[in-house]
């Protein structure tokens, strides 16, 4: 399988500012999912489009083994730089390479929606033992604040249309409605429809938890700058998106100067069984 174009050269180009300028992952967030699987010494846990390794590194705390895949050569050597220990290779989720039944659980971290979702699960079908797991994690903005809502609309306005998004649930108080109008793709949860009357497949288990990402003005530019959509672009539009985030982030008090500021985020996290 090949790799989406915005992905393989965008995040070729922005592996540094990618894993400067975003967020990780709640610690209560990894602790249940730990105790769910469960996560342990002599289990083994895959991580489908590792990036840098943002979530790798927690899956490595909880004493499994973990087996990293991550197409994209700077990602990959940025997560080997990052974990040593943990071995890394340069498959896709819908071919890793990895050996059947190797896996006690199959992770895969703002990364699902960039895959080829039948021939994924397809492969995850391949990888796991009987009563595995797999597990697809999400950082997701909180468009209830307003700033938050105008940054991401120059995301999505400026995406293609073939650019996969993740998905953006309903939560009850708040957060990102299902709405189609969000994305051009993935807005809505579209990625369940793949377990529909798929053998073998447990019901859908879910938690959310609020990650407010500490940091500053510069780093929310350097955020959008990573995408892999506007890491494509040439460097004279790579200066008008620069503009028109600083345009957007002067606009509210909450963002305006250059000191500190809070990301608002949420982690939605999604586990599903598998009885092989």
């Amino acid at each position: 399988m090949s790799v989406h174009h915005a992905a393989g050269l965008g995040y070729q180009r922005a592996a540094g500012a990618y894993e400067r300028s975003r967020p990780s992952y709640p610690l209560a967030a990894l602790a249940d999912l730990a105790d769910a699987l469960p996560l342990q010494a002599g289990r083994t846990v895959v991580d489908l489009g590792a990036g840098t390794g943002k979530f790798t590194r927690l899956l490595a705390l909880t004493g499994a083994e973990v087996l990293a895949v991550e197409p994209v050569t700077a990602m990959r050597e940025r997560l080997a730089e990052l974990l040593p220990q943990v071995a890394v290779s340069a498959g896709t989720a819908e071919d890793s390479g990895l050996p059947d039944r190797c896996a006690d659980a199959v992770v895969a971290a703002q990364a699902w929606h960039w895959f080829d979702p039948d021939a994924a699960l397809a492969e995850v079908e391949r990888l796991l033992r009987p009563g595995g797991a797999l597990v697809l994690v999400w950082n997701t903005y909180d468009t209830s604040v307003p700033w938050v809502r105008d940054y991401q609309d120059i995301y999505f306005r400026l995406a293609p249309r073939d650019l996969p998004s993740p998905p953006l649930p309903a939560r009850p108080g708040g957060g990102s409605p299902a709405d189609e109008s969000h994305g051009p793709q993935g807005a809505a949860d579209r990625w369940r429809k793949v377990f529909a009357g798929r053998p073998g497949w447990g019901a859908i288990s879910e938690r959310h938890w609020p990650n407010p990402h500490s940091t500053t003005v510069a780093d929310v530019v350097e955020r959008m700058m990573s995408s892999s959509h506007i890491a494509v672009l040439d460097p004279q539009a790579q200066a008008r998106v620069r503009g028109e985030v600083a345009a957007v982030l002067g606009a509210h008090d909450a963002t305006r100067g250059s000191g500190a500021i809070e990301m608002p985020y949420t982690t939605d996290v999604y586990w599903v069984r598998y009885g092989g």
